[in-house]
């Protein structure tokens, strides 16, 4: 088994807010820098552009559970889990991400992604509650 880290932030928006905006695929360019910066679909696929090079991204359909699993699969073929959730927290939300040490990350690349995907939930949370989202969700703005 991989060791593994799992993270989580407190979000002062129902769990339906957060999710109806972060579950997009468009959306996590807004606030998931970890995954990349730009993110394009081609051929039914989503393709990540990174400093590694590009990498396809599988998504979760939409779904009622608030569950926001994407894959990230390298040139290599590699699949890598990332398990992402919003759930509710009396009237708010908590949004828990689980991310895997890989057999080639070392302890500095695994720290810096711990530290990228702390920063993200932060984007994430001051997007949804600050009101930067709206019907069309995609075209918020942080």
């Amino acid at each position: 088994m991989l060791p593994q880290h799992t993270l989580s932030i407190s979000i002062n928006r129902p769990p339906e807010v957060v999710y109806d905006f972060a579950w997009q695929p468009e959306a996590f360019m807004k606030w998931a820098s970890g995954l990349a910066k730009t993110l394009v679909q081609a051929k039914g696929k989503w393709i990540a552009h990174t400093p590694n090079g590009p990498v396809q991204v599988r998504f979760t359909p939409h779904n009622h559970f608030g569950i926001l699993d994407h894959w990230v699969v390298p040139p290599t073929g590699e699949e890598t889990y990332i398990g992402l959730r919003v759930i509710p927290n009396q009237a708010g939300s908590e949004v828990v991400f689980t991310f895997y040490r890989t057999p080639e990350m070392d302890d500095a690349t695994f720290e810096a992604d711990r530290e990228t995907i702390r920063a993200d939930l932060e984007t994430l949370k001051g997007i949804v509650e600050g009101g930067a989202i709206s019907p069309g969700y995609p075209e918020a703005q942080p």
